[in-house]
């Protein structure tokens, strides 16, 4: 896959991989992950369209400088700008977990106009599940001197084999994910200091009631594809989801957890090609 890099016009840098020639089909990772997370689907999509995975702000290659404000709201306004920019005025695009808050938040408020949108499992109305360890670590990092050290315990704290937990399958090649997305954290200062902002807004408390109403708002056919062995994100979410949409399908893969691409590529390729056309 080529690497390249979107520039959005308050200096934020968008590093993305993409494969493939067709329509333009972003995927959105979830948090604390990075592109590679799709990466196991890229071959199968890639004979009918053009694969753009990003890294998102704070993840991978991209944007982790503490000069940006990074709430929810400059998140979603960034991604809007790249996919725009990458994948044009009528965008195909799938998001899971934050990923799929960015891509139901920026297409309920217009920013973007995605032809079809995927949404994989995450919290959409509900709360999400707790981490307040994660969120107490993360703020750390606003503390001087401490900044440096609170990438270490993120390595500690995120060792590979968390990734194959996150797997229904319990597939050994998750550790790959896991490690890859913490590389760079142990002394990255100014990456804790960026990722203390973002733990003051992220995940919500509590649930996102708003997301109510952003389901309703959605016109574009919308497909829900959903892991059934994901605890975070039971199918009764996606079941009451299913209700607001105007235009809405709902999908479930078995055997499947949260790394869902992990834990069927080939289902989660096929259900994506056959809703996307």
């Amino acid at each position: 896959m080529k690497l390249r890099l979107y520039h959005h016009p308050d200096g934020a840098r968008v590093a993305y991989r993409e494969a493939g020639t067709g329509p333009g089909l972003a995927i959105l990772h979830s948090a604390t992950l990075s592109h590679r997370e799709f990466v196991p689907i890229v071959e199968d999509l890639a004979v009918r369209y053009r694969v753009v995975l990003p890294d998102l702000p704070l993840h991978g290659d991209s944007e982790d400088r503490p000069r940006h404000p990074y709430t929810i709201e400059w998140m979603t306004e960034v991604i809007a700008g790249f996919v725009r920019d990458t994948c044009g005025p009528r965008p195909l695009v799938a998001g899971h977990e934050l990923g799929a808050e960015l891509a139901l938040r920026a297409a309920a408020r217009g920013l973007i106009s995605p032809a079809r949108l995927v949404l994989m499992p995450s919290p959409l109305h509900r709360a999400p599940p707790p981490r307040r360890a994660w969120r107490t670590a993360a703020r750390i990092g606003a503390v001087p001197l401490l900044d440096r050290l609170v990438g270490h315990g993120v390595k500690l704290a995120m060792r590979p084999e968390a990734g194959v937990r996150l797997t229904a399958q319990r597939n050994p090649a998750a550790r790959d994910l896991v490690r890859h997305a913490v590389a760079d954290a142990g002394g990255n200062a100014n990456l804790a200091r960026s990722w203390a902002k973002f733990a003051r807004v992220w995940p919500p408390r509590g649930a996102r009631r708003e997301a109510l109403d952003e389901l309703a708002a959605l016109r574009c056919p919308t497909l829900l594809l959903w892991a059934d062995e994901d605890a975070g994100h039971p199918l009764q979410t996606a079941e009451e989801a299913l209700d607001l949409l105007a235009d809405g399908q709902l999908r479930v893969l078995s055997r499947t957890g949260f790394l869902i691409a992990y834990d069927d590529p080939v289902g989660v390729a096929r259900e994506l090609a056959a809703f996307l056309g």
